[in-house]
């Protein structure tokens, strides 16, 4: 249930401009989950999540970019959860997952703020990244293998 939440989480301030920790619980309780604003507060606190400023200068929920070890392991758990397959051609990685977990891995896997990565596409149970060589792309994809093992 939390994996789910923190997963939900992620995919909303991915796609929302969410600036309280009220928008936050409104958006997931329309998504079905029961939660009271002390379980949205230690969720952004273990979740690592930062205020930023927008584009219209009002701040919102991010994904921090000075992530430590553990929210790299949490990362790291949420792929392992959400992802069931992953392959490569050329410089392109796609990875496979479960219905409507894309997103909120795509958002992990760009908060790991990678440098050999081009940028990325998430739709509802498949992300496409584009990686700067095949070589990147290869050992990438290795590696994630390894981790869904």
């Amino acid at each position: 249930m939390k994996q789910n939440r923190h997963e939900r989480i992620i995919e909303i301030i991915g796609s929302c401009d969410i600036e309280t920790q009220d928008e936050l619980l409104e958006k997931l309780k329309e998504d079905g989950f029961e939660v009271t604003q002390a379980t949205i507060s230690r969720d952004i606190k273990q979740l690592q999540l930062v205020k930023t400023a927008g584009h219209d200068g009002h701040y919102k929920y991010a994904i921090s970019t000075h992530s430590g070890t553990k929210t790299a392991l949490k990362f790291k758990t949420i792929l392992k959860e959400a992802i069931l397959k992953v392959d490569y051609a050329e410089n392109i990685v796609v990875l496979k997952t479960y219905a409507g977990m894309a997103q909120a891995a795509a958002a992990a896997i760009d908060a790991m703020g990678l440098q050999d990565i081009v940028g990325s596409v998430a739709g509802d149970d498949t992300i496409m990244i584009v990686m700067r060589t095949k070589k990147i792309a290869q050992d990438f994809t290795e590696k994630y293998k390894e981790l869904l093992h």
